[in-house]
């Protein structure tokens, strides 16, 4: 029996309708997941003699192929290195708390994903938020909290937003973080790497911003199809993170198979642009055939794949959800506190695999759907 505290908020979550579940779905049309370029089914890894990595890699885990792929996606990101992590969710974790020291200063966006807050909380560093996209609120904090001596000040947010699927105004962001030989940005490009470029390199790279960064994180769960991720930036800041990144140094080294599924999707897109000119196509026709079915104000403006169906409740948004499904459509609700109260929504993912005529059918029933509430 656990603690009757922990059973005290199990019973909140059941009050609010906001309590979280385990659910798998089969045979329905994928509008959920963020496997935007379909990669997860078509990677095909060469099999390998050695399905662990058997250690860390400051230990026994340390291979040649680890060495050949990080060089691999440091070029292909146009950078000095790539060292590669188990998760995104480890990327950050160990990057931000290891880099950010005592008296050093983390401006973040409020919209920033779990893991960056967790980081945040393990670092040493004082840490403050600036509205959603907001430049002119970071402005006034930097100007405010950047003075202090033997501070260095570190800007993190994301290139596209996994909630609400927008993006900063890189260029002017970096022009503020220009302006200070103290202030460094940490673009998490989690959502963006395989669905913003031409050949799907992420927003930096297409605005050719990359060498204005100090750390990229990008991620190989989502269009990748794969699993794992890899900070990228400088000689200097990836030997740092050798010698001080915990959830580097101190866990098993991803498996051969990981190794080459990363390999084989970076492969993927670099061999063919294909799918990612189709997802970005798809998103356009999208955007116009939600104004067509009469649901514009229902949606947030987004040109990435992530699409937002704003039903304010708990209970109103899943019961939304749940219809879609039961009509063919694999659609989940995102509920608060995830999202804050009044800001519940329908988190719908386009794929390159999606057609116009899913995305029609599904909008013409979800419209039905909402006349109803």
């Amino acid at each position: 029996m656990i603690p009757e505290k922990l059973l005290i908020k199990l019973a909140q979550r059941h009050a609010n309708q906001s309590m979280r579940e385990l659910k798998t779905t089969t045979g329905l049309i994928d509008f959920s997941s963020n496997d935007y370029l379909g990669f997860s089914k078509k990677l095909k890894p060469v099999q390998s003699e050695h399905h662990g990595a058997t250690g860390s890699r400051l230990l026994t885990g340390q291979t040649k192929d680890f060495q050949d792929l990080e060089q691999k996606i440091a070029d292909y990101h146009k950078t000095e290195s790539a060292l590669i992590f188990n998760s995104g969710y480890d990327a950050n974790l160990g990057l931000i708390s290891s880099v950010a020291q005592r008296g050093d200063l983390i401006l973040y966006d409020e919209y920033v994903h779990a893991s960056i807050r967790d980081a945040m909380k393990l670092s040493d560093a004082r840490s403050l938020k600036f509205r959603h996209n907001d430049l002119g609120h970071l402005a006034i904090l930097l100007d405010k909290f950047s003075k202090e001596e033997n501070q260095e000040v570190y800007i993190i947010t994301e290139s596209v937003f996994s909630m609400d699927g927008d993006m900063p105004n890189l260029v002017e962001l970096i022009e503020l973080v220009k302006k200070k030989d103290n202030v460094h940005l940490i673009l998490d490009e989690a959502h963006a790497l395989g669905t913003v470029g031409n050949h799907g390199e992420g927003l930096a790279q297409s605005l050719q911003l990359e060498n204005e960064i100090f750390a990229r994180i990008v991620t190989y769960g989502k269009s990748m199809g794969s699993h794992g991720a890899a900070v990228l930036g400088g000689f200097d800041l990836n030997q740092f993170l050798v010698n001080f990144a915990r959830s580097f140094v101190y866990t098993t080294a991803l498996p051969q198979h990981s190794l080459n599924c990363i390999s084989n999707a970076y492969d993927l897109l670099i061999q063919d642009s294909q799918e990612v000119e189709k997802l970005q196509m798809l998103v356009k026709q999208f955007n116009r055939l939600v104004i067509q079915s009469g649901l514009r104000l229902r949606f947030r403006e987004s040109v990435t794949p992530i699409q937002t169906c704003i039903i304010p409740d708990n209970k109103l948004v899943k019961n939304a959800a749940m219809q879609l499904q039961d009509k063919g459509y694999d659609i989940r609700p995102i509920l608060s506190p995830t999202v804050p109260a009044g800001e519940e929504r329908l988190r719908i993912c386009l794929h390159s695999f999606n057609t116009a005529q899913e995305c029609e059918q599904m909008l013409h029933t979800l419209a039905g759907i909402l006349k109803k509430q």
